[in-house]
């Protein structure tokens, strides 16, 4: 099979997929002349090019990458969905032309829970995230209203009945205090953590997903906010050791 970024396409095609512009907008900008190729201005929006090849559109880089890779830092009352049924979508959350690269979530938080969560348009790899065989790790911090006794922590790391279900072990570590700590799992059911701490008589009352697959979430990003992974992440995330 050719390699994608070897198969030539259509000019105005390639343009469009950056989320730039759309492809009657792409049409436009060569015939006006704001597009190159190669740092040679394009001569026609059906001209062949490779996502090998330099674009430039009013002579800023154009970014042709098939696939997309972005952290976010979901805040509460957003949902993990790519239509507002139950309210704004984490996708609401982005302003730039990642809006037109076909993102949507890999994996669910719950409304009110925040942290990272990864968005894609990398349907293969999210599925191999998301598979339940891939033993994908998640780690969160949480506060729970009651501390935590010796007792209900080895129960969580050993695991728990959650209605039928028992969950797989866990890594917890409990801070000082015990309303506080990190929790580890490599499943991902509905409400998982909130339904651990109940089977041990407890409550969760604040979940933040901090890390997935072995990435963490950036400290730096605000709530709400998102960046693109830099390439030593994306390779971590689609080759893992």
């Amino acid at each position: 099979m050719q390699d994608c970024k070897n198969r030539p396409e259509r000019l105005d095609k390639l343009l469009a997929s950056s989320g730039l512009v759309t492809r009657s907008e792409a049409r436009a900008a060569v015939a006006r002349g704001r597009v190159t190729v190669d740092g040679v201005p394009a001569h026609s929006p059906e001209q062949k090019v490779t996502r090998e090849a330099a674009l430039c559109l009013d002579g800023a880089p154009v970014d042709t990458a098939p696939f997309l890779y972005i952290m976010l830092n979901k805040p509460a009352g957003y949902v993990c969905s790519t239509d507002d049924g139950d309210g704004p979508t984490v996708l609401d959350l982005l302003t730039g032309p990642e809006r037109r690269r076909g993102l949507f979530p890999a994996g669910r938080l719950d409304k009110d829970t925040v942290g990272l969560l990864l968005l894609t348009n990398d349907g293969a790899s999210a599925h191999r995230w998301l598979s339940p065989k891939q033993h994908v790790e998640k780690r969160y911090f949480f506060r729970c209203a009651r501390p935590l006794d010796e007792s209900a922590a080895a129960s969580l790391e050993r695991g728990v009945d959650i209605g039928g279900v028992v969950t797989k072990p866990a890594r917890l570590t409990v801070q000082p205090g015990g309303t506080e700590g990190v929790l580890t799992i490599t499943e991902g059911k509905f409400h998982q953590i909130k339904r651990m701490l109940a089977a041990v008589g407890n409550e969760i009352t604040f979940l933040e997903r901090v890390g997935f697959a072995g990435l963490p979430l950036d400290p730096a990003l605000p709530r709400g906010g998102y960046r693109r992974l830099t390439e030593a992440e994306t390779q971590m995330l689609l080759n893992p050791k």
